[in-house]
This record gives structure tokens, sequence and C-alpha cells, in this order.
């Protein structure tokens, strides 16, 4: 009987652990004693029942037909290519910029100015950390008003904006490339003038125009 239920909870442990494994190549080369597979029914039959003996022999049948030395399990590995990693600070300071910009927008307006900035990363026209961008200044002025007029130090971030960042880095874009976005109704008429002639317009999403 001891050896019965030292033989399950042998196999028990060894299933559960082959179960176990998550996303990766791994090769069981895991051997059990010799004493486990050598044992025969009449061994057993001493102080196991008959249903048990059925069992215990199911068990070894499985075992033994995938417990090969030279067996590998392959597990394919599900990799987010569009996925953005942002150090803790980065992704501080870029929810803070989208909740000063577009705080009054909806989760795809907000998700758009997060774009941008990752957009600019991106491109070699722009400095190439979120930070940069963000605090980048083009003939002496801020590229962002809020971080001009002190509105990105005042905001408090909602989960809204967070929510929206977070689906932006973990892929979401349908800015279609734009490096600029800009409200026109508040804007300074020679700074549209510079969008107007010098960017190619794409679209227009709340109350933002965005622009390549």
């Amino acid at each position: 009987m001891y050896k019965n239920c030292a033989l399950l909870l042998c196999l028990s442990m060894l299933i559960t652990g082959m179960c176990a494994v998550n996303a990766k190549e791994v090769d069981l080369n895991q051997k059990l004693s010799g004493d486990v597979f050598e044992m025969t029914i009449e061994e057993m039959q001493a102080g196991a029942r008959g249903e048990d003996i059925q069992e215990v022999s199911r068990f070894r049948e499985l075992i033994q037909n995938i417990s090969s030395p030279k067996r590998t399990v392959s597990y394919d590995v599900l990799i987010n290519e569009d996925a953005v990693f942002l150090d803790e600070e980065s992704v501080e300071v870029l929810c803070r910029i989208v909740e000063a910009e577009a705080g009054n927008e909806d989760e795809k307006g907000r998700m758009l100015v997060a774009n941008v900035v990752l957009n600019r990363v991106e491109s070699s026209r722009f400095p190439n950390t979120v930070k940069g961008v963000v605090f980048q200044k083009g003939g002496g002025i801020y590229q962002f008003s809020p971080v001009a007029n002190g509105r990105y130090y005042r905001v408090k971030v909602s989960n809204q904006t967070r929510e929206a960042v977070e689906k932006v880095l973990r892929g979401a874009d349908e800015s279609q490339g734009a490096l600029y976005f800009v409200n026109r109704r508040a804007a300074n008429g020679k700074y549209m003038n510079w969008f107007d002639t010098r960017c190619t317009f794409l679209f227009t999403y709340g109350h933002h125009e965005f622009f390549s």
C-alpha cells in the first residue's frame, strides 16, 4: 500500500510540474526512479484495491509515453511587437502632458495626444525620450503650451488618462504618424499659419487638428 501511495504521489508531482510550464521550451529530462517503472501489478496487489491498480497502471502507461529523455515540449511565445516600454518617470511625464493637453477629451482624444508624443520620440527630428520631447523648446518657446503656461505642473492625472496612456503603450495607434496637433480656436494666428503652410493636415478629432 505504501508503494502504491508513493507511486501516485510521484506521478502527481511529475504531471503537475509539466503542466506548470509557461510559454517557453522545456526539456523534460526528469527521470523516475527504477522502482516506479519496475513495479509489477503483482507487487502492488499486496496492499492495493483493484481500482487503485487500474489507476496506477493507467498513469504509468501515460508517463512512459511522454517521459522520454529526448522529448521536448514546445510552446509559442506571444509577443506584442507594437508595445512601448517606458520607465516610470517617462510614463508619468506622458500621463501629465496628456492630461494637460486633452484632459477634457474622450479616451481616443487622449490616446492621440500620447501617440503624437511617442511618434516624436521615434522621429529623428525630435529628442529620443518622452521627457526630451515634452520639454523641448523651439526658438526659445516650449513645444507644448501647458509646459509654457505651467498647466502641466498643476493638473491631477485622472484614471481615464492613465488608462488611455496604457492602451497606447500596449500598441494602440490611430494617429496616422502625426507629429503635431493644435487647437485652432485657441492658437495664435501666426502659429496656425505655420501649421497650414509648413505641415500636412491629416485629420481632426475633438478640439485638435493633427498634422505630419
